[in-house]
C-alpha cells in the first residue's frame, strides 16, 4: 500500500510530525474552503451544468461576479495556475510583444518571465533599501513620474505591493501618476489578497485605482494552494476582452474544479464569517506586539518596540507577516529557523541572509501564535548579541545590455561565479522563496552582485539558477558587454 501510494504516505507522515505552520497556505491545514473539498467527486470537466471557466456563464460566472463585490473589482477572474497565470496574461493585455514597460526591480520572476516573453524593453524602478532590515523599501509616486516622463512610450507600468517581507507601496499615489499620465498600473499583489477586506490592514490596489492586479488566494487566506485572483478595478483602462484572450493563453484549458471550488468556497467563509475572522486575527497580532515587545537582539519589522516610523523608506507594513531580523546576533536567518523548528516545533516560510519570516492568517491558532512569540522571547534570551551585522538586500542592477527575450538566445557557456563580474548574465539567479530575481539574462554582472551572492552563500541561504546546475557556476554569454554596444 505504501509503496503504491507513496506521495501520500509521505504527505501523511509529514503531517503527524508536529510542526506548526507559519506558512503557506492561508489555510494552515486547520480551515477547510468547503467541506469535502478533498473529495475526487468534485473533479468534473466542462460538461452542461458545471460551466465553463474560459466562457463562463452560468456558476462560474456567478461565483466570480460574487468574489469581485467583495473585493470591489469591476470584474474577478479566478486562477489555478496561481498568481503567476495573472502575471503572464495581465501584462501582455496591458503590453504587446517588443513595449517599453516600467516596473519595480524587486518583482517575482514571472514578471521577468512575461518581460522574456514578450520581448519588453524594461525600465527598472530600483526601491531604496531600509537601512534597519536591509530588505527593500517602497516604490514612491515620484519614482514612477520620472519613470513615465522619462520612458513616454511605456506600456504598463508594474508594482509589487506588498512585496515578500510586507512592504506596502503608496498604490493610490502611484494609479493617480499613471492616470494621469494614461499608462495602465498593474499590480502584483499576491500576498496581499487579505487587504482591503473589513477595514482591518489597508486598502487594497483595485481600491486604490490599479488597473489590474492579481492576489493569490492561498498565501494568506482560506484557499488550496495553486488558487488565485486577477482582479479588474472600476475604471480601468484594461480590456476585458485581451486579458480573457491572455487567459486562455497561459491558463490551462482544463482547470481543476477543486480548485475553482476553493476559491468560492474561500469568498462564502469571507462573506459570512470574515469580519468576525479579521477581528480574531487583528487581536492575535495585537497579542504578538505585546508578547515581543521586550525584545532585546531579535528584531521584529513593525511589530513589538519596532514601528513603521523608524522605516522612513517604508510607506506601509503588511501586520499579517512577522519578519525576523537576526543582524545584533550570531544567528543567521537560516540557525534561527531550524531553532524554531527544531527546537520549539515551528516551520516558518523563508530564512534569507539575517531574516527569518512567518506568515499568519485568519486561520491561525492564537495559542500557537503566542507560543511563536514565547520561542522568539526564549531565543532571544540566549543568543549571542554581536555587532550589526551586514544585511543582505538585492545589490543595484547591473547595466541591462540586452533585453531578456534576446539574451536567452545567444551562445552561453558556464563559468566560476567568483571570476563572472564584467560578464552578461544568460540566466536568471534567486532565493526561492521569494523567487526576486538578484539577475535576469542580458544583465551585466557585477562584483557588488559577486558580492552579495558569496555573502548569502555564508548565511547559508541556497540560490537557485535557471540553467547552471553545478555549485559556484554561472551562466553567461559567450560575448561581451563590448560587442553589444
Amino acid at each position: 500500500m505504501k509503496n503504491r501510494y507513496l506521495l501520500q504516505t509521505q504527505l501523511e507522515e509529514y503531517t503527524k510530525n508536529g510542526l506548526y505552520p507559519l506558512h503557506m497556505p492561508g489555510h494552515k491545514r486547520r480551515m477547510a474552503p468547503a467541506p469535502g473539498l478533498s473529495s475526487y467527486r468534485w473533479d468534473m470537466t466542462e460538461v452542461p451544468g458545471v460551466d465553463d471557466l474560459h466562457e463562463a456563464d452560468g456558476i462560474l460566472a456567478q461565483a466570480m461576479e460574487r468574489t469581485a463585490q467583495l473585493f470591489g473589482a469591476q470584474r474577478t477572474w479566478y486562477l489555478v495556475g496561481g498568481s503567476t497565470c495573472g502575471i503572464l496574461a495581465g501584462i501582455r493585455a496591458l503590453a504587446p510583444a517588443n513595449s517599453t514597460v516600467v516596473a519595480a526591480r524587486n518583482c517575482h520572476k514571472s514578471v521577468y518571465h512575461a518581460a522574456e516573453l514578450g520581448n519588453y524593453r524594461m525600465h527598472w524602478l530600483m526601491p531604496p533599501v531600509d537601512a534597519q532590515s536591509g530588505v527593500y523599501g517602497s516604490i514612491a509616486p515620484e519614482q514612477v513620474r520620472a519613470a513615465l516622463e522619462q520612458q513616454p512610450d511605456a506600456a504598463c507600468v508594474i508594482i509589487t505591493s506588498p512585496t515578500y517581507e510586507g512592504v506596502v507601496s503608496d498604490i493610490r499615489g502611484i494609479s493617480a501618476v499613471c492616470r494621469e499620465k494614461g499608462v495602465p498600473l498593474f499590480v502584483d499583489e499576491a500576498h496581499g489578497a487579505h487587504l482591503g477586506l473589513f477595514g482591518t490592514f489597508g486598502e487594497s490596489a483595485v481600491q486604490c485605482g490599479a488597473d489590474l492586479c492579481t492576489q493569490s488566494a492561498h498565501k494568506t487566506l482560506p484557499s488550496l494552494t495553486q488558487t488565485a485572483f486577477l482582479h479588474m478595478g472600476k475604471n480601468s483602462l484594461a480590456d476585458p476582452r485581451c486579458v480573457e484572450r491572455q487567459l486562455s493563453v497561459f491558463e490551462t484549458s482544463s482547470p481543476s474544479y477543486p480548485l475553482l471550488a476553493s476559491l468560492d468556497g474561500c469568498t462564502g467563509i469571507l462573506r459570512e464569517n470574515g469580519a468576525q475572522l479579521f477581528a480574531q486575527w487583528k487581536n492575535m497580532l495585537s497579542e504578538f506586539d505585546c508578547a515581543v515587545r521586550g525584545l532585546r537582539s531579535l528584531r521584529v519589522l513593525c511589530h513589538g518596540a519596532d514601528s513603521l516610523a523608524m522605516h522612513p523608506d517604508f510607506f506601509g507594513f503588511d501586520a499579517g507577516k512577522i519578519a525576523v531580523c537576526t543582524d545584533a546576533t550570531e544567528y543567521t536567518g537560516t540557525q534561527l529557523a531550524a531553532h524554531l523548528r527544531n527546537r520549539f516545533g515551528f516551520e516558518t516560510e523563508m530564512a534569507c541572509g539575517r531574516i527569518t519570516l512567518a506568515m499568519t492568517s485568519p486561520a491561525d491558532d492564537r495559542a500557537q501564535l503566542l507560543r511563536f512569540a514565547d520561542a522568539l522571547c526564549k531565543l532571544d534570551e540566549q543568543a549571542v548579541p554581536a555587532p550589526r551585522a551586514l544585511l543582505c538586500a538585492l545589490p543595484q542592477a547591473g547595466r541591462a545590455v540586452l533585453p531578456a527575450g534576446q539574451a536567452v538566445q545567444y551562445p552561453a557557456r558556464d563559468i566560476a561565479g567568483a571570476s563572472a563580474a564584467g560578464c552578461i548574465a544568460a540566466e536568471y539567479v534567486w532565493a526561492y522563496p521569494p523567487g526576486v530575481p538578484l539577475i535576469a539574462p542580458g544583465e551585466e554582472i557585477t562584483e557588488a552582485f559577486v558580492d552579495f551572492t558569496r555573502e548569502l552563500d555564508r548565511t547559508g541561504t541556497q540560490l537557485h539558477h535557471s540553467h547552471s546546475e553545478a555549485a559556484g557556476m554561472m551562466r553567461v554569454l559567450q560575448a561581451q558587454p563590448c560587442d553589444f554596444a
